[in-house]
Parts: structure tokens; sequence; C-alpha cells
């Protein structure tokens, strides 16, 4: 292979990895994107519980919602006084790496045993978890869903499977189903590069 071949080669290979970064930067499924972190830090609330979705109308990661997905959101109180409100125990795991030396006041989340129509925060740290069961997951495929009461999530289990967990637990599956995303998004970029380089070597 001449010098001029294996130039116009590694500007093709060049080019194809330049279009998958273009695509992943174009992909913005939950599922399969990592949640950035917030550019500007809240100021301190004493009570960031009250009225929690009007203060945090949207998840601080990734965007979502939070009345929308009222029974997963979660808000997270730091020791400095500043809050987070998210859509999810997924991006509450996020928040709380990003603020690992910060350390917690309270955590609260989504309270399905109530029947509101709009869920109530109950402590995160005491709720029962009720994990992988067929109900839907947020930023997830594998569900992790909340409840005040040890009874209400026995109940939850018996209807709709799964496992229960106390939030250690739970904290942990969100972490390890983060992993395994970020793995199978690492495979189907590796994957789609192939595939590009395929096609323009043909």
């Amino acid at each position: 292979m001449n010098r001029r071949n294996l130039l116009n080669r590694s500007l093709t290979i060049a080019g194809a990895a330049g279009l998958a970064s273009v695509l992943d930067a174009q992909h913005t499924g939950p599922a399969n994107t990592m949640p950035a972190q917030a550019e500007t830090k809240p100021a301190a609330d004493p009570e960031p519980h009250v009225d929690d979705i009007g203060k945090f109308p949207k998840c601080n990661y990734c965007g979502m919602d939070r009345k929308r997905f009222h029974h997963s959101r979660m808000l997270l109180h730091y020791l400095d006084g500043t809050a987070e409100g998210v859509c999810s125990i997924r991006c509450a795991a996020t928040s709380l790496s990003l603020n690992l030396g910060r350390g917690t006041k309270a955590l609260w989340v989504g309270d399905n045993a109530a029947s509101a129509e709009i869920k109530p925060l109950t402590d995160a740290e005491t709720a029962t978890y009720l994990v992988g069961s067929s109900l839907r997951g947020v930023m997830t495929r594998r569900s992790k869903v909340a409840y005040s009461t040890a009874a209400a999530a026995e109940a939850s289990k018996a209807a709709n499977g799964g496992e229960l967990a106390d939030f250690d637990k739970t904290l942990l599956a969100a972490y390890t189903d983060i992993a395994e995303a970020v793995a199978m998004s690492r495979k189907t970029r590796e994957e789609r590069i192939k595939r590009m380089q395929k096609k323009l070597e043909q």
C-alpha cells in the first residue's frame, strides 16, 4: 500500500469515528445516556421538600418533568443547605456521586403507597423498594419503586413480581444498571464504527 492510499485509509477511519461521535451526541434517549451535571449551584433552602415540584419542576440532570414522574422523583438535601430535585433514583445516584464529599441532610422519594394523584414525598432511606418488577422503570429498564410501608411493597410484589430491597441495595442496583448501560453504549458505538468503516472501504 503506497503512502497516498495509507493516508486516505487513515482519513476514512478517522471520519467514521468522527461521524459516530456526532451520532452519539445527537442521541438523547434517556436509557442510554448519562445525565450532565448541573451548571449552577442552587440557593440554600431549609425546607426544599415543601412544594418540591414547584421549586424543582425539571430534573437537575436529565431535564425530565418531575411532575410527570412524580411517582419516581427524588429530592436530595445536602448538608450545606442546597437541594437538588431529580426524576428518579438513577439521577439521584449521579448527584450523590458528583457530590460525594458534601454529605446529605435528607433524601426523599415519591411514595407509591399513597393514593394521591401526585405522590407525596417520603423518607428515601426508610422506604421499602420493589426492584425489577413488571412496573415500568424511569431512566432504566429495571424498575425501582418506593413505598413508605413494607406492607404496601409486599402487596405490589404480589401483583407485579420483583424483589424487595432497602435504600442501599436499591442504590447499588441503580449504579449497576448505569454501569451496564455504559458498557452497552460503548459496545454499540464500536459496532457502529466498524459497520461504517466496512461500508467506506467497499
